[in-house]
Parts: structure tokens; sequence; C-alpha cells
């Protein structure tokens, strides 16, 4: 990316719209009422043939104080100073506005570069709002209409000489890269932990209130997710990509997921779907649980989404820091978690103070090992051993008096584990004999608390070679008919 971009403007004016564009694809939450976004969201924007880095912020408010308005005012100024260019929007049918002019001037005092834009600029009503926005001394406005993509062509002219200029500082200020000469490879490394060849997707899910921003502000090192006391700031699922101790990480804070009966606002909908779609892409799921009340209903439907959705799940409890009796709670909290949620038994669990810090180190550890796991893969030579092993000390019911045989079992997939096994009747498989299999497969190869899939199929399923003699038998026959 030679350059960021960051949308700045009062709540409305259409920041989320033209970020959206931007990037391609619908990724900012968009509503008519204000105030919809609250965090910062980057996204890989591309305009022309031109690549750059595109921040969306929650519009600017007036507020200075600690309330969620100035804490979200505080967070947009950080934008400001961190981007290289900043896109002043206002709402061309509005006109300008004396909050705008109170924006302009902090933005003529913080940023390095401001273009100014009228956005809703379609049509003739926004004429008088085009020429008001002279006013405000930031030079000729751009008129854009985000939401029909008018005045981008415009916008890219504006940007052009900008992003040379970023792209000629950035070659010059780039260090000189070193070859590394090195051959020593290190197997048990590569053993260990799966190369990476791009982030892993880590989603931290939770109920409202939980804790999941000040968990990653944490990880960060910074405040860059918007935290507080209220419940349900977060309405975004936010990505961020970091390197965590070295462990390359694009980490997903998901919006509070509330009983879905109790789910009425459209926003609040809008918001689970979103976090809802991110633990769909996450490669390891964080379930964070509070402390104080762990485990409850919701938090059971959470993680079993997660299970059923085929992620590797790292069960986390926040605000270790005010619990007393550690120890007493500690041994609840596994035997709550082994009799609740069974189809994730062996998952890590891990206490964790996201206030403090205390707990990461084992978070960061917890993830590694649920994505190891989820990566699994076991040879086929060793399935079969395991499997005659199994079927020896617990043979398969027989039906109907007809035994069921085990003959033969394979990997077909990683992420999470998928295994075949081809027998007689398989539609007479008992759930039972089933969950006997998963639970061995867990034991014997390592890996707890990771989905496992498991199909049965009948000696027929997909065999190519089925019936092949037959038809070769045929058309060979057909063949030598034609020549007599």
């Amino acid at each position: 990316m030679s350059f960021s971009l960051a949308l700045v403007g009062r709540p409305n004016v259409g920041k989320s719209t033209l970020f959206n564009r931007l990037v391609g694809r619908r990724l900012a939450l968009v509503d008519d009422q204000p105030g919809v976004t609250r965090d910062l969201r980057e996204g890989e924007a591309k305009l022309g043939g031109m690549r750059f880095t595109v921040i969306d912020t929650a519009g600017l408010e007036e507020a200075t104080d600690e309330s969620l308005q100035g804490r979200m005012r505080r967070l947009t100024e950080r934008a400001v100073d961190m981007a290289d260019i900043c896109l002043f929007m206002i709402d061309a049918r509005v006109g300008v506005t004396p909050a705008d002019e109170v924006f302009a001037e902090i933005l003529r005092k913080r940023a390095k570069h401001v273009i100014l834009a009228a956005n809703k600029g379609e049509g003739a009503a926004a004429d008088a709002g085009v020429l008001e926005a002279w006013n405000l001394g930031l030079g000729e406005p751009l008129r854009l209409s985000a939401e029909h993509g008018e005045g981008m062509g415009d916008l890219l002219a504006e940007l052009l000489p900008l992003a040379d200029k970023y792209e000629a500082r950035a070659a010059q200020d780039a260090p000189e890269t070193e070859v590394d000469v090195s051959d020593e490879d290190d197997p048990e490394e590569a053993f260990r932990m799966p190369t990476l060849a791009k982030p892993m997707q880590v989603a931290v899910v939770g109920r409202p209130n939980a804790g999941k921003s000040t968990l990653i502000n944490k990880i960060l090192g910074e405040d860059r997710l918007l935290t507080g006391p209220e419940a349900g700031i977060t309405r975004d699922a936010i990505s961020l990509t970091i390197d965590w101790e070295g462990l390359p990480c694009r980490i997903w804070d998901t919006a509070g997921m509330r009983k879905k009966a109790k789910v009425q606002d459209k926003l609040e909908k809008l918001s689970v779907s979103d976090g809802l779609r991110a633990v769909k892409f996450a490669e390891v799921v964080v379930v964070l649980l509070d402390a104080a009340i762990p485990f409850e209903q919701q938090d059971l439907r959470i993680a079993d989404l997660a299970e059923r959705e085929g992620r590797a799940v790292v069960i986390a409890v926040n605000k270790w820091d005010i619990e007393d009796a550690k120890q007493e709670k500690l041994r609840d909290l596994k035997e709550a978690f082994e009799r609740l949620l069974p189809q994730l038994k062996g998952a890590p669990l891990v206490t964790v103070s996201a206030k403090t810090g205390r707990g990461l180190d084992r978070l960061r550890a917890a993830i590694e090992t649920a994505y190891r796991t989820w990566n699994a893969r076991v040879s086929t030579a060793q399935l079969n051993r395991w499997l005659e092993g199994m079927v020896a000390a617990h043979p398969p019911p027989a039906p109907q008096g007809k035994r069921i045989k085990l003959r033969y079992m394979t990997q077909a997939k990683t992420r999470p584990p998928g295994f075949v096994v081809m027998c007689s009747h398989p539609d007479k498989m008992p759930d039972s004999y089933s969950r006997y299999l998963v639970n061995g497969l867990r034991e014997a190869f390592e890996m707890p608390g990771t989905p496992i899939r498991l199909w049965m199929r009948g000696q027929g399923d997909r065999n190519p070679y089925k019936g092949r003699r037959e038809k070769n038998a045929g058309a060979l026959k057909k063949h030598l008919n034609k020549k007599k």
C-alpha cells in the first residue's frame, strides 16, 4: 500500500458507504441512523489502478469528555494523526454546519494533507451545499456520490500526485534487504506449526461486555478499539493484522451476541450477522466468557456454533484478576466445560485478564495448539492399524443379525480433520459407534477439542471402477460386431 486515506466527517455524511465502494465489498455496516460506525476499520482500497489503505472512522462529535461520543472522537483524532491523507466529507444536501466548521479547523491543525469532499452531491439539490463548502478554506470541494459512484474519477485525479509522492518517499526510506543464505532447517519446528502463507484468522466472540475489545487492545499494546463500561459498544466486526510475538494473526473483534429473542433493533441484527460472518471465515474462534457468569446459555450457543462451523475453538475466561478463590473457581469451570460442551471435550480452556494482560501468553499458546490440531493429518496406514484395534476391542453392532464390517479408513480432509470409513451397511451404523470412533481418534492421535468429521461409506459409494469390466466387455463386443 502506497499511502493511507482516512475518511472523516460528521455522523451520517456517507463515510462507510464510500469505504465499501473503495474496498469493493460491503465490509462496513451502513444505516440511515447516524453514529453507526464507532471503531476504526481499515481496508485495502482500489481506485483505478491505484491501491492504498482506507480507514473508516466514527463520525466526529463535538463532545470531548469521557462519554462514549468523547471516546469515539479521540479515536477518530488518532486516525487523523496516523493517516497520510484525510478526506473530509460533508453532506452537500445539508450544506456546511457549525460542526463542519469546527472540524475543518481541527483538520487544518492536525492533518498532514486534507481533501474536501461534498458527498451526496447528485442532483440540483446539492448545488448550494457544494458552493458553501468553499467557505471552509480547504480548497475546491470534490463533488461525490458514494452511493452511486459519481465523482470517483475526480477523487482519483486528486490522489494520484499524492500517491506518487508517498511511493517515492517509501522507496527512498526502504532498507536494503539481506539474503538469508542459511540452509539449516528445523524439522521439529515445521511439524509443530504449519507454515502460514497468510496470517492466521482468529475471531474473538462472546456476549456483550465480556471484554473482547479490551482483550484485543491489550494484545496489540495500544488502544486501537473503542472500549468502555457500556455493553454493546462494538457494532462492526473489525479485523486487525498483527504479529503476536512471532505469530502472524488477523484478529476479528465482533459485536456482543445476545439471545436471538432479545435482538429486535435492525442495527443490532446487522451487527450480529457481521459477527457470525467472522466466525464462518475464521480458522480459530476464541469464545470469551465473563468469569463472574461463565457458561450462560448464550455462551453455549456461541461455542456450539463455532464447532458446527468446523472452526478450532479456544475457551477464554476473562476478568480473572478479580476472582478470589481461583483454584476452586477453575475446578468448577473445567467441570462445567466438560459437562455442558461435550462436543468440545479437550479444547483449550485458559484464564485471562484483558485489563492487566495476565494469561495472554497462555492464550497465544492455546490458539497455536488449536490451529495445529485443526490442521492435523494422519497417514492411512496408521489409521487402519488403529481401526483394527478399535474393532477388536469393541466390534460394531449386528442389526438384524448382519454384522457391520469396517473394511478401510482414510483421512479425506483437514481444517477440520475429516475421515471416511468404508463399511457394509453404512445406513445402519448407530451414532453411538461413530462417537466411539471419534473419541478414539481424539485420544489416539492427540486431537483434543477440534471438530472431527466422520463419514460412513458403502463399498459401492463413489467407486470409479464399479461396472467398468462389464462396460469394457460390451464396448469390445460392439467393436468386433462392426468389423464383421
